[in-house]
Formats: C-alpha cells, sequence, structure tokens
C-alpha cells in the first residue's frame, strides 16, 4: 500500500502539492493545445484502443454478475472499469457484493491485506475524478471494514488532498468521518483550520469546518451545540482580523454570524383561543409542529373531560404554528363563565387553560406575553448583550472605513435589531436602506428583512398597548410575517404596502372583523378565504382583474361591508354587475 508520502508521486503525479505549482483550479481557462496531425492520431487511436477495452471489460462484468460469480476476476474487471470511469454506481455496487464474498472465512490479516490493497485502488480513482461521489462512498465502505484501519494516515491524506483542492466537499465530508471514527483530538483539528484560514481567510470550507468542531472542542456547560465564553473570545478576534483584513469577503462574516448565535425556542403552547359561541378552539405554539390527525400530543379537555378531536392547520398542510379544531355543537356554553378548555401538549410542551373571559365576543384567551426577549430575539440572542454590544461597536469601527461595505450593513442592522429592536428601530431601518442602496441587486431581501423588523415591532407594541388593533400602513411592508402572533388582532390596516398577495397563513387571522388593505398591488386574496369573523373589507385601488379573484370573500360567512373600488374588475362593461351577482351584498356596499 501506498504511503502517505507517494501522495506527490504516482498517486497525485500531474495535480501538483505542496512543493509544487499549484495546477489549475476554478475559475481558469483551459488552453488547448494542438499537436501534429501524428500525434492527434495517435491519441485518435489511444481513445478507440481504451474505449474497446472499457467496453469489453464492462460487459464481461455484468455477464459475471448475472451470473453470480464474485471471485478475483470480477474484482479484477470492476477494477478496470471504475480506473477509467469512476463515477458508475453499478459496477461500485458488484465491487462491493465480491469483497464481501471474498473476506468470508479470511483470517484478520488476509482480510487486512483484502480492503488495504482497495484503498490502493481508491487512491488511483480519486486521480482520475477526485471528486467521485462513488469512490469517496467506497473509501469510507472500505474503512469500516478493514479490521485494522489507520486513521491518522487517512487524516494525513485529506490533508494532502485539500491542499490540492480546498473546495473539495467530498473530502471535507471523508474527514470528519475519519475524525468521529477514529476517535482523533479535534483539538487538532481547529489548529488545522486556522492553519487554512490564515493561508487564505476565503476558504469557505475552512470556517465551516471550523464551526462544527469548535463545539466538540470547547463545549458550551449548558448550550447544546454551542461553544464556550471562553473559545468564543478567541473566535471573535480571528474573525475581525479576517474582516478587517478584507471587509468583502464573505466567508468571515458567515462565520461571524454564526458565532453570535440563534437561539431555538423551545417547542410548547403559547397562545389558547375558544370561541365558545363558534364552538372553536385555536392553539397557537412557539414554533411550527406537526400534530396527529388523530389529535396524539395535542389534548384538549373540557371540565377536565378529555375529548377525542381532529386538529389541522387554518391554511391546510401538515406542519404549522398554529392548530384549529371544531368541537361538537352544545359543548361549550358561553352563559357558563365557569367552564374551562384546557390544552396539554406532549410531556414537557406545557399545558394553557382559559374560560370565556369576553362573553360579549363569547372569547376566552390566554397567552405568553410576548415580548422583544422572548420572540423576536432569536436571530442574535445567544451571546449576552455585552457581546453584541462589543461586536456592535466593531462593525461600527469598520463602517468608518469601510462606509458601503454591505456585509458590515447587515451585521450592523441584525445586532441592533437583537439588542433593542423598538429602541434601535431607526437606526436599524437606517443601515437597511443603505445596504438596500449598495446592494441594488438584493434590495427585494432587505426589503423583505425591513418588513419583518416592522411586522415585529408592531406585534410588540400591541402588546404593549394591550391592543387588538394593529396598523401597519404605508410601511413599504413587502412580506407578511409571525401572522401567527396575529391570531387575536380584531383590526389590521395594510394600506399601502407592495404586498400583491394576501398569502394562505393569513387564515390565521381567526379574530379579524376589519380589515383595510387598500393600494396594496394585491393581484390575489387567497388568504382570505373563510375568515370567520371578517365583516368589512376594503380593497380599492388593486389589481384585482377577474372574479375569481374574488371567490375568496364568497367564503366569509359575516361579510357585510367591501369596498373595491379601482380594481379592474369593477370596471369595463358589466364588471360592477358581475360583481355584485358573485357578492349578494347589500349594493351601497359596493362601490
Amino acid at each position: 500500500e501506498e504511503g502517505v508520502g507517494d501522495l506527490c508521486g504516482p498517486l497525485w503525479e500531474g495535480r501538483g502539492c505542496s512543493d509544487c505549482p499549484p495546477p489549475p483550479q476554478h475559475g481558469r481557462v483551459k488552453v488547448k493545445v494542438k499537436g501534429s496531425a501524428e500525434q492527434e492520431e495517435a491519441k485518435r487511436q489511444e481513445r478507440e484502443r481504451r474505449l474497446q477495452q472499457y467496453q469489453s471489460a464492462a460487459q464481461r462484468a455484468r455477464s459475471k454478475r448475472q451470473d453470480g460469480e464474485l471471485d478475483q476476476e470480477a474484482l479484477d474487471l470492476t477494477a478496470e472499469v471504475l480506473i477509467i470511469n469512476p463515477d458508475l454506481g453499478t459496477f461500485w455496487n458488484f465491487r462491493r457484493e465480491v469483497l464481501l464474498n471474498m473476506e468470508q472465512e479470511k483470517s484478520e490479516s488476509e482480510r487486512a491485506s483484502l480492503f488495504g490493497g482497495e484503498l490502493s485502488f481508491l487512491e488511483r480513482c480519486l486521480r482520475v475524478n477526485p471528486k467521485s461521489y462513488g469512490t469517496w462512498h467506497q473509501r469510507g465502505w472500505a474503512l469500516h471494514r478493514h479490521p485494522l484501519p489507520d486513521w491518522q494516515r487517512e487524516l494525513q491524506l485529506c490533508t494532502q488532498c485539500l491542499q490540492q483542492d480546498g473546495r473539495n466537499f467530498h473530502c471535507w465530508d471523508h474527514r470528519r468521518l475519519v475524525v468521529s471514527e477514529g476517535g482523533l483530538p479535534v483539538e487538532e483539528e481547529l489548529d488545522f483550520t486556522q492553519r487554512l484560514i490564515n493561508a487564505n481567510f476565503s476558504n469557505y470550507s475552512a470556517w465551516h469546518y471550523r464551526s462544527t468542531v469548535l463545539p466538540l472542542a470547547h463545549p458550551h456547560p449548558t448550550l447544546p451545540r454551542q461553544p464556550s465564553p471562553h473559545a468564543l473570545t478567541h473566535e471573535y478576534e480571528l474573525v475581525q482580523n479576517a474582516v478587517f483584513t478584507d471587509p468583502n469577503d464573505q466567508s468571515a462574516w458567515f462565520y461571524h454570524r454564526w458565532l453570535l448565535g440563534r437561539a431555538d425556542r423551545d417547542e410548547s403552547v403559547s397562545c389558547l383561543l375558544v370561541d365558545f359561541i363558534e364552538q372553536r378552539v385555536a392553539v397557537v405554539f412557539t414554533r411550527p409542529v406537526h400534530v396527529p390527525a388523530d389529535g396524539a400530543g395535542l389534548v384538549l379537555r373540557v371540565d377536565n373531560r378529555p375529548l377525542p378531536l381532529s386538529w389541522s392547520p387554518p391554511h391546510g398542510g401538515k406542519h404549522g404554528p398554529v392548530w384549529v379544531c371544531e368541537l361538537p355543537p352544545g359543548t361549550l356554553n358561553v352563559n357558563f363563565p365557569d367552564q374551562t378548555v384546557k390544552v396539554t401538549w406532549g410531556r414537557d410542551g406545557g399545558s394553557m387553560e382559559c374560560c370565556c373571559t369576553d362573553r360579549l365576543r363569547g372569547e376566552g384567551w390566554c397567552r405568553d406575553t410576548a415580548t422583544d426577549q422572548q420572540l423576536f430575539q432569536g436571530d442574535l440572542s445567544v451571546q449576552r448583550a455585552a457581546v453584541l454590544e462589543a461586536e456592535l461597536e466593531s462593525c461600527k469601527q469598520l463602517l468608518e472605513l469601510e462606509p458601503d461595505n454591505k456585509w458590515c450593513l447587515l451585521t450592523l442592522s441584525l445586532l441592533q435589531w437583537a439588542l433593542g429592536p423598538l429602541e434601535g428601530e431607526a437606526e436599524c431601518l437606517e443601515a437597511l436602506a443603505r445596504l438596500s442602496a449598495c446592494d441594488p441587486l438584493r434590495a427585494a431581501h432587505v426589503a423583505d428583512l425591513r418588513s419583518r423588523l416592522l411586522v415585529q415591532n408592531a406585534v410588540l407594541r400591541m402588546e404593549y398597548a394591550q391592543a387588538r388593533v394593529v396598523t401597519l400602513a404605508r410601511k413599504g411592508v413587502t412580506t407578511l410575517c409571525h401572522l401567527d402572533q396575529f391570531l387575536l388582532i380584531t383590526h389590521l390596516d395594510l394600506s399601502g404596502n407592495p404586498l400583491q398577495n394576501l398569502p394562505p397563513a393569513f387564515r390565521t387571522l381567526l379574530c379579524l372583523q376589519v380589515l383595510q388593505a387598500d393600494d396594496c398591488s394585491l393581484e390575489a386574496i387567497e388568504g382570505v378565504s373563510g375568515l370567520p369573523k371578517l365583516e368589512e373589507i376594503s380593497l380599492q385601488d388593486n389589481l384585482l382583474s377577474d372574479l375569481c379573484a374574488l371567490r375568496p370573500l364568497t367564503l366569509c360567512v359575516r361579510l357585510e361591508t367591501a369596498r373595491l373600488s379601482g380594481n379592474p374588475v369593477c370596471g369595463g362593461e358589466g364588471g360592477a354587475a358581475a360583481v355584485r351577482a358573485l357578492l349578494p351584498l347589500p349594493l351601497d356596499l359596493l362601490t
């Protein structure tokens, strides 16, 4: 078996090494040098000979597999085929069948020789195609079958391979397997990534690999999959060195975003809404969940009596943060103020209980307080505020040197957002506006980030005011998010925003009574379909062009007022008459 030192010899001949000029890689133009007529003819004949040899070996290998001949000749035939084309999965499968048959009744030393030879053959295949899925998969399989695998040697092979092409993700995956299966020290892997990053700050693969080994080498005492605070101090210094050296390189910025962390909220019930008149119960979770059709895991009790029910998201699908069930008639009674409704989710998801607190509307609800700390700091809330403030100050210093750097502007806005979405709203919106101007190709993405901030802050203001009214008129909102937090609102004003449509998730607004969405460039309003309490809607000056676009309104059983003027569907000959025929509302309510 060839040693790792031989990688600069037969195995990687022609591909370069650490002591040789680097081979051509991504982004380099290959120049084809045309030889003489005799040379071209010789090459053509050689290609023809190899093709015939390849086809003959492939045919004979297929025949042997059909006949069940799992012998040395079959192994040699598959080698002839795979050394020319290592991407044929069928022949790798046949080769594994042969090896499994040959290893039976062999001693440990004989098995070591068998799979050692296979590893040598695979190195030859990697010379043909270093990014062959089949070859790398076969190598991992052979290492698992080898009775005494040399994990250190395998690690050195990966190092040599990555020196040739640092973006060979097959090799990176194989290296992770080697470190994990071989029980090799992850601290040495940190040093390895440090060397690669110091050599090239743009090595995104090295940054990514570092993010996988850092929590293993320095685990956080309480947070899973997070590095310790002490380790983070060095990492922030490393990434700041990178971004101040080359502020426009995205690799270090992505790693910086990972360092700042993202908190995953525990899966639990955050809101319970009970409609005692409509006999309906809605449950909001802290994150999207799946509730089986039989309701297993989500138990509803009325006066401590469990009811077998079927749950479904209001907008369809199998996952969602909001789940609704319709109760049998007479289950709830608005005249019984002491009647209790309780839901329990799983073993650790907690429970919520409420009674009819608003007899006028026939509703009762209970919810967690949607403070900014609990709901809307999940993007960067893992780290302490002091860390976030220090990183914010570093971004401000860099922005003074690079005022149009898009990565710095993005990170600055996210840090201000995390430290205080309401207090820092103006600064955050200013940074996003500058970002949109600096990076016009991603202006739509920035607009969605801005919309997310505005919607979140609208929810927070609603919470602090203890109101059920949300106003987002003329804010430039391009997308509607966090609609699960709008479950309890009764009045919503979206006028003057370029929304284009009201998505199916809009059906989450089970308590909505009045909706204003004038001048929103709306082409579809599918999300209002079946809103159970919608009484008044204003859709003036939109782009609703035909009756099909208005059909969702016919499913709103309580709808009394619909203002539709300024839409193409109402214009033209017979347009208004057709709308009146579709919507059996009082004529003076259709303008």
